[in-house]
C-alpha cells in the first residue's frame, strides 16, 4: 500500500532528523531534543552558550521527579520532557509521562496494560518518545505504538502491534529484549522497527491517522532504530535487521540494497548504523564491525570492510553493545570512536578499521560497559559523554587519544536495567535548551549546562 504526499508535506511535514543534509550546521541558542539522539538523529548538539567546564562532584540539578523502570531516554520538545517506563504495582503497565521541562512538574500520564511474557531484562520500554507537530509517539516494548496530542496526552490513535503483527525474533518464540527502535518520522509517515510477521519488520504509518501505508521484509527484527540517509539524489531508509543491513524508499518500502550482516550467537543488533560521507557503519557485540560504501551515482553499498575478533573478549576494531559509535573527519582523515565490548574506548582508521588507541579512563571496565556520546556542534572538538555509572564527561578524541576536560556525577546507577556492579544507568540522555536530561530506574533529573 502506498500513500501519494504533496511537496510540502514531504519537505515541511519530515522530521528534522529527515532533514539532516538539508539544514544549515550552525549552533543555535537553544534547541530541543524531540527525539532519539536529538533533533537530526545524528547524536550532535547544536546550541551555543555551553559551559566549557565541570564541577568536580554532583552537579547541581535544577530538579529531579520520580519516574520508575525503563531503558527509554528522554525527549524534549515545546517545555516538556517525556519518557516511558512501567510499573508493577497494583498491576503491570507501561507508561507515557510528561513532565514539564522547566520545573519537573508531572504534566500526564498514559498507562496501558502490559504483559512482559517472555521478556529478556523486563526493567521497562526502550524506545524513546518521538515528538513532531504537536503529537508524541509512544512504543512499548511488547509493540504498543501510541499516537498523542504532545501537550495534553489525549490519545489521537493507537494499536496493539505485538497482537497484530506476531514479533519475530531469532531462536526465540516471542519479543526476547522487546521492540526497542524509536519511531522515525518521514515526511507523513511515521516509520517503525518492528520485526513482526508476515512481512512486517518494518512499517509505515499515516503519522496522522495510524493506518497502515506500507509494510516491508521478512526478516527477523532487532534493535537498531532506522535513519534517512541522502544518496543518488533519493532520501534513502536504511535499517539493520537480524540478517541484513536494507536500503529502503521510505514512501512506498521498496528495497534499493541490501548486504548481509547475520547475527551470531543472539541478535545484539543495537547500536544505531553511522552514515558519514559516502560511508555507513555498523556495529554489533558478537558481530563486530561492517562498513559499507555507498554509491553517490546509483542506489548501491558495497562492502568496504568487515572485521570481527575471536570472540567477545579477543575483539577485533570495535565490537559495541549498547552506544553508537561517531565518526569524525580530523586532519583529512576519517575516525571511528567507540566503546568496546568490556568498556575500551577506542579510536579506529574508518578506512580500514585497524586500532590506533586504546583507553580505559572513560568508564570501569565491565562486560556491555557502556557510554553515550554526543558531539558538541557539527564541526565541534568536544565530546559529551555519560558513562553507565551515571557520570557526565567532556572530552577530546583524536587521533592522538582520550584528553579529559571535566567530569561529573550526575545520576547514582540503578539495578533494574542491569542487576550487576551496583546497577548502571544505561538509557541516553537528551541535550536541550543548555541543559541535560537524564534517567534511571527511579527519577528523571534536569541539571544547567549553560555558560
Amino acid at each position: 500500500m502506498t500513500h501519494q504526499f504533496n511537496r510540502r508535506e514531504f519537505i515541511v511535514g519530515g522530521a528534522a532528523a529527515a532533514l539532516a543534509p538539508m539544514l544549515p550546521a550552525t549552533a543555535q541558542a537553544a534547541q530541543d531534543w524531540p527525539q532519539w539522539r536529538g533533533p537530526q538523529r545524528d547524536g550532535v548538539w547544536r546550541e551555543s552558550g555551553i559551559t566549557p567546564t565541570l564541577p568536580k562532584g554532583q552537579l547541581p540539578l535544577r530538579w529531579k521527579a520520580p519516574v520508575s523502570g525503563g531503558y527509554s531516554g528522554p525527549t524534549v520538545a515545546g517545555g516538556k520532557v517525556y519518557v516511558t517506563d512501567r510499573i508493577v504495582e497494583p498491576k503491570e503497565q507501561e507508561r507515557t509521562l510528561c513532565f514539564d521541562a522547566a520545573t519537573g512538574k508531572s504534566l500526564w500520564t498514559h498507562a496501558w496494560d502490559v504483559t512482559y511474557k517472555g521478556l529478556g531484562y523486563p526493567d521497562g520500554p526502550r524506545a524513546s518518545v518521538t515528538i513532531f507537530d504537536g503529537r508524541a509517539y509512544s512504543v512499548g516494548a511488547m509493540g504498543t505504538v501510541n499516537c498523542y496530542d504532545a501537550g495534553t496526552g489525549a490519545v489521537l490513535w493507537g494499536h496493539d502491534f505485538g497482537t497484530k503483527y506476531p514479533i519475530r525474533l531469532l531462536n526465540q518464540p516471542g519479543p526476547f529484549w522487546g521492540i526497542s527502535a524509536a519511531p522515525l518520522i518521514e515526511g507523513g509517515l511515521v516509520i517503525l522497527h518492528h520485526g513482526g510477521a508476515p512481512d512486517a519488520c518494518i512499517i509505515a504509518l499515516d503519522r496522522k491517522t495510524g493506518e497502515e501505508r506500507w509494510r516491508a521484509l521478512s526478516d527477523v527484527g532487532a534493535y537498531s532504530s532506522p535513519i534517512i540517509v541522502r544518496q543518488a539524489g533519493r532520501r534513502v531508509l536504511v535499517c539493520w535487521t537480524a540478517q541484513n543491513v536494507v536500503g529502503l524508499d521510505p514512501l512506498t518500502g521498496r528495497t534499493y540494497w541490501t548486504q548481509p550482516f547475520p547475527s551470531k550467537n543472539v541478535v545484539i543488533a543495537i547500536a544505531d548504523p553511522v552514515v558519514h560521507g559516502d560511508m555507513l557503519y555498523l556495529t554489533s557485540f558478537y558481530q563486530g564491525s561492517l562498513m559499507l560504501k555507498l554509491h553517490p551515482d546509483r542506489l548501491a553499498a558495497d562492502r568496504m570492510w568487515e572485521r570481527v575478533g575471536q570472540n567477545e573478549r579477543s575483539t577485533d576494531a570495535l565490537h559495541s553493545i549498547i552506544s553508537t559509535p561517531l565518526m569524525m573527519k580530523q586532519e583529512g582523515k576519517d575516525y571511528i570512536y567507540g566503546v568496546d565490548s568490556y568498556g575500551e574506548l577506542r579510536c579506529l582508521d574508518a578506512k580500514t578499521g585497524d586500532r590506533l588507541w586504546e583507553n580505559l579512563d572513560a568508564v570501569p571496565k565491565a562486560r556491555w560497559s557502556t557510554i553515550h556520546f554526543v558531539k558538541e556542534g557539527p564541526a565541534g572538538d568536544r565530546i559529551w559523554m555519560f558513562n553507565e555509572r551515571g557520570q557526565v564527561l567532556i572530552g577530546k578524541l583524536t587521533p592522538k587519544g582520550f584528553e579529559e576536560l571535566g567530569r561529573s556525577d550526575l545520576l547514582k546507577p540503578t539495578m533494574g536495567q542491569l542487576p550487576q556492579r551496583g546497577g548502571v544507568c544505561w538509557s541516553h540522555p537528551a541535550y536541550a535548551n543548555r541543559r541535560i536530561f537524564a534517567r534511571n530506574d527511579e527519577e528523571l533529573v534536569c541539571a544547567d549546562l549553560s555558560a
